[in-house]
């Protein structure tokens, strides 16, 4: 007879949350001062997103809020994850806030401590203000401290009632797809921008972790949220270490390097020579991105698997950052990305658990004693109702339960991982992916914009409740 398998069981305190982001989810983009940023003006241009979808209403967060923090709540929910629109407190990136703007994250606040959910708050989803792109962006060294104002801002205004803050999100995908590969906002396709852009992005962390330290209570957390990547080489021959190592400089060392080490790997800097000599990084610099860090956000999808040039057979690129004009990875065009085996979601990814053990205990080695949360994890699916009006996603909860049975690993393993954000709480606006792609729990209708929680928003709201995951239905 077959053993059973034992539950399994989370600590008592690990936190149970969902994210999202403000330009997916919030719409009212021209209400009460908010002025257009990057993705604005790059989903109104004509091909850069699937059916030319945008953000102008998204799914309606901005009004229906009340309504949405009631869902987590009835869902066991007992943290979420938000991000500000910047030109909505700040619609220049400079100067005095709106506080029409900065009212909305007050209400919103409030109401998630109402119902007993903790707000975690970030400062930057890669919607940088128009005005600021339109004076060169991240490229440019004056948008860093433009955001350390930014931050101090909001620390201001919030720093009373939200605990959790976190800097960036994903600042790769802000310098190499919005400036090297130009699949994201704002379109440009310059390696060497790319590069000026991602030291930026780490000044700009620093800068503004500083400026919220300055400005909030002391018991209050800073963190960054990275997608470091899950690099595999296609063998165990050199060349394809060696392109490994080259890509996961590009997609790990460039950030965790200067925010961890205060330092740039050198193999980064040497491989980067042809694309730029790095001048824009002056004396000083890596010390303020270097700032103390309260805890480290690691978000995961699925690994990457890559080969030199002519070690394995060759096709599409399969990096899992869209078909741009060019690839995302400046001085590192001749490494070959393959799909790795296994099932896939609707966005073409493996699902591979085994990536965010692995991905979570690396990052245990890499910053000993330095808490860790999930801070997104999730799958899209080609979710539809019933004749009921049920959204059954059975393979959503397949990849959820996987993913955090491995999390319980790295915690058995020793990995201090104190929370998971699911992404996301809800169908939203997937950046060039449109409205075709569907991250949440809950289902949007995009037509009447109603919420229907799916079957894995039960199954997930279960876990949040009982700490044990629920068996596969």
């Amino acid at each position: 007879m077959t053993e059973p398998t034992p539950p399994v069981r989370f600590p008592p305190a690990f936190v149970w949350g969902a994210a999202t982001s403000a330009y997916q989810i919030e719409g009212a983009a021209a209400e009460d001062g908010r002025t257009p940023s990057i993705w604005d003006t790059f989903s109104h241009t004509p091909g850069k997103t699937a059916g030319g979808d945008h953000g102008d209403i998204a799914v309606d967060h901005y009004h229906r809020y009340r309504d949405d923090v009631a869902l987590m709540a009835e869902l066991g929910l007992s943290s979420y994850r938000f991000s500000v629109s910047w030109s909505r407190v700040q619609p220049t990136g400079r100067g005095p806030a709106v506080q029409r703007g900065l009212d909305f994250y007050r209400r919103l606040v409030d109401e998630l401590l109402s119902h007993g959910i903790k707000p975690v708050l970030t400062l930057y989803h890669w919607d940088l203000p128009q005005e600021l792109e339109d004076a060169g962006g991240w490229p440019e060294r004056e948008t860093a401290y433009r955001f350390a104002e930014y931050a101090a801002l909001l620390g201001q205004t919030l720093g009373d009632r939200v605990e959790q803050w976190t800097t960036l999100n994903e600042p790769w995908c802000s310098a190499f797809l919005g400036y090297c590969s130009g699949v994201h906002a704002p379109g440009r396709t310059d390696p060497e921008a790319s590069l000026r852009a991602a030291h930026h992005l780490n000044l700009a962390h620093g800068l503004g972790t500083a400026a919220l330290r300055a400005t909030m209570p002391a018991g209050n957390t800073v963190a960054v949220s990275l997608n470091s990547q899950v690099i595999r080489p296609f063998s165990q021959d050199p060349a394809d270490l060696e392109a490994a190592r080259r890509i996961d400089d590009l997609a790990n060392g460039v950030f965790h390097g200067p925010m961890l080490h205060g330092a740039y790997p050198e193999t980064l800097i040497k491989a980067t020579r042809p694309v730029t000599d790095w001048a824009f990084v002056q004396r000083g610099d890596l010390v303020l991105a270097q700032q103390p860090l309260d805890a480290l956000g690691l978000n995961y999808y699925t690994p990457a698997l890559v080969s030199a040039a002519g070690n394995a057979p060759s096709g599409p690129r399969a990096d899992n950052h869209g078909a741009g004009e060019r690839g995302p990875w400046p001085g590192a065009d001749d490494v070959v990305f393959h799909q790795p085996p296994g099932d896939r979601t609707a966005m073409g990814w493996t699902v591979d658990p085994t990536g965010l053990h692995d991905l979570v205990m690396r990052y245990t080695r890499e910053a000993p004693g330095l808490p860790l949360y999930i801070t997104e994890n999730g799958a899209a699916y080609d979710d539809e109702p019933d004749a009921e009006g049920r959204v059954h996603d059975p393979e959503r909860i397949a990849y959820l339960r996987g993913h955090l049975s491995a999390v319980r690993r790295a915690i058995d393993d020793g990995a201090e991982v104190r929370g998971y954000y699911l992404w996301s709480l809800m169908d939203n606006f997937e950046w060039a992916y449109g409205y075709e792609k569907r991250f949440g729990a809950v289902y949007v209708d995009h037509e009447t914009l109603a919420r229907t929680p799916k079957s894995s928003a039960h199954w997930y709201g279960r876990a949040a409740r009982t700490g044990v995951l629920p068996p596969h239905p």
